[in-house]
């Protein structure tokens, strides 16, 4: 099966940034959909930014401007680079991994920490 490994969580000063990395392995196809998800302690999984098959970028409202979705081809991960980081960012950070149109695939990571706080 597929698995979903990310790593680069830590905490970090308001205002500071941080680099998340996703790394794949198992059979992975080509044209998948990555995406960036989050879940504070307490509240609802929410979606933070999307790699799309074609190779187009989509973000949340509040994350345009500040977090930027990418592949990184020399590692051959799927990286979130966050800047500008606020306390509500904290938040366990998960990667995902989909296909268009086959819903059934549908993969998650085991998340990694980000806090931000002085």
């Amino acid at each position: 099966q597929v698995q979903l490994v990310e790593s680069g969580g830590g905490l970090v000063q308001p205002g500071g940034s941080l680099r998340l990395s996703c790394a794949a392995s198992g059979t992975i196809f080509s044209g998948n959909v990555m995406a960036w998800y989050r879940q504070a302690a307490g509240k609802q999984r929410e979606w933070v930014a999307t790699l799309t098959n074609t190779g187009n970028t989509i973000y949340a409202d509040s994350m345009k401007g500040r977090f930027t979705i990418s592949r990184d081809s020399a590692k051959n991960t799927v990286d979130l680079q966050m800047n500008s980081l606020k306390p509500e960012d904290t938040a366990v950070y998960y990667c995902n991994l989909r296909y268009p149109h086959t819903p059934q695939f549908d993969f998650w990571g085991q998340g990694t920490q980000v806090t931000v706080s002085s």
